[in-house]
């Protein structure tokens, strides 16, 4: 996530008694470090030093759009003014406290002291807080600082967010059943239910010219397109500028499409090419009509800046302690391994197109999964090295070696009883990830 887009809250607190040319020092060296990172800083930089001048602060970042509170304990303070900001204010709070040289003399700031009482009093009021102890451009600290930041930024983003879900879950798939209520209530997302009857007909209406114009798009980056049946695959891309156009009508940030049998059935053409197209635009989708693996790629697409895959693992090699990710052909075509030419191809069952077929290009990956196994929300996070290889099966695939080790996730899938639907980002997110959890007071499961 790009640190300009996250908008923070500053709020810099002091005790007069204290030593208050040291204290604005070290609050303005946090601004400096923190406008170099680039971030937006909302707010008064004026130290606010008593009762009135925090209400005064609190109208102001309550008039404003923000992501996060940052509280700079420039001197010590009691915990009277950070309580009456977090009570005042529903944003994640991260409080910062400066260390001072120790040679003799007066205690100038006893900045630690100040987030002490303040920790301490956030605990019992039963709110949620962080804290950084560190010198303004300590480079471990801002790094929390920016997973911190990544992570309510996400939790702002889902507040209000809107996922299309397209039909119901197929029958035995309780992986991908959906409560609406719970994810209104505990991370902000509302559900869309769209017939399938009525987006079906939208498709058969798709303006041709446009069918055309997509096709000569894909065909330059997608071997075989000429080969398949041109009827069915021109479904699959009428479909893609449909949910696009839904997408947009109804502010949707991710679709869950129930992909079978009906898309084959009743379209005459696989979904899988249409849903590849959008995660790769940055609106992600999962088949099987699955509203938390959706949720789960908003979230890593948003903290990575690129598109997410939700797949099946279909198999583990515990000797090589290797599994392999894998799925009909829906995976965002960015992911493909440079040295392979993504190809045009049907589905394995169905024998319909389009899907999109290749392997998964290697490197770092990150691993989640918005889980309700236990019937109450869970993020599962892991981490893996994804290996470079030949495709495992047709459609999407990739060989992964987890960092827990093959048989260690083997385990927790089946032990837990986790969903068959995880997804998946390039890049270590695990931090962010760990972060916001923590914010939206979801258990974690290390997988």
């Amino acid at each position: 996530m790009n640190v300009r887009d996250i908008r923070i809250g500053f709020v810099p607190i002091a005790r007069p008694t204290f030593d208050l040319e040291l204290a604005r020092g070290a609050a303005a060296r946090l601004v400096a470090a923190l406008q170099g990172a680039g971030y937006q800083l909302v707010g008064s930089q004026d130290l606010v030093m008593d009762g009135a001048a925090i209400a005064g602060r609190i109208a102001e970042l309550r008039a404003s759009s923000i992501d996060m509170i940052l509280v700079a304990q420039a001197s010590f303070a009691d915990s009277t003014m950070i309580l009456q900001l977090a009570r005042a204010i529903d944003a994640p709070l991260l409080m910062w406290a400066f260390p001072e040289d120790q040679v003799g003399g007066r205690l100038r700031i006893n900045s630690f002291c100040g987030i002490n009482l303040a920790a301490h009093g956030l605990r019992r009021a039963g709110l949620a807080y962080d804290a950084v102890y560190a010198p303004p451009d300590d480079t471990e600290a801002q790094a929390k600082l920016r997973n911190f930041a990544s992570a309510a930024a996400v939790k702002s983003r889902l507040r209000g967010s809107r996922i299309g879900r397209l039909g119901e879950n197929p029958d035995g798939f309780d992986t991908c059943l959906v409560n609406h209520e719970a994810l209104r209530a505990r991370l902000g997302v509302e559900v869309l239910q769209v017939g399938l009857d009525g987006f079906f007909e939208r498709v058969r209406q798709a303006d041709p010219a446009q069918v055309s114009a997509v096709a000569d798009k894909v065909s330059g980056a997608l071997a075989g397109i000429d080969e398949v049946d041109a009827k069915a695959a021109n479904g699959t891309l009428g479909a893609y500028l449909t949910l696009d156009a839904l997408a947009r009508e109804e502010a949707l940030s991710g679709l869950a499409v129930r992909c079978w049998p009906e898309f084959f059935t009743d379209l005459g053409c696989a979904a899988c090419g249409a849903m590849s197209l959008l995660s790769d635009a940055m609106t992600p989708c999962s088949c099987e009509a699955d509203v938390n693996g959706t949720i789960t790629q908003l979230i890593l697409g948003w903290i990575s800046d690129e598109p997410a895959f939700g797949s099946d693992i279909v198999a583990f090699d515990v000797d090589a302690d290797e599994a392999t990710l894998w799925h009909c052909g829906l995976a965002p075509l960015s992911m493909a391994d440079p040295d392979a030419q993504p190809e045009a191809t049907i589905h394995s069952n169905r024998r319909l197109p389009l899907l999109m077929q290749f392997p998964l290009k290697p490197g770092r990956v990150t691993i989640a999964r918005l889980s309700e196994a236990t019937g109450d929300f869970r993020l599962v996070i892991g981490g893996g090295e994804m290996l470079k290889g030949p495709p495992a099966f047709t459609g999407t695939s990739g060989r992964i070696r987890f960092d827990s080790g093959a048989a260690a996730v083997m385990e927790s899938l089946l032990g837990e009883g986790l969903e068959h639907h995880v997804s998946i980002s390039y890049g270590d997110h695990q931090d962010v990830l760990l972060s916001l959890a923590r914010m939206l007071e979801i258990p974690i499961l290390q997988l």
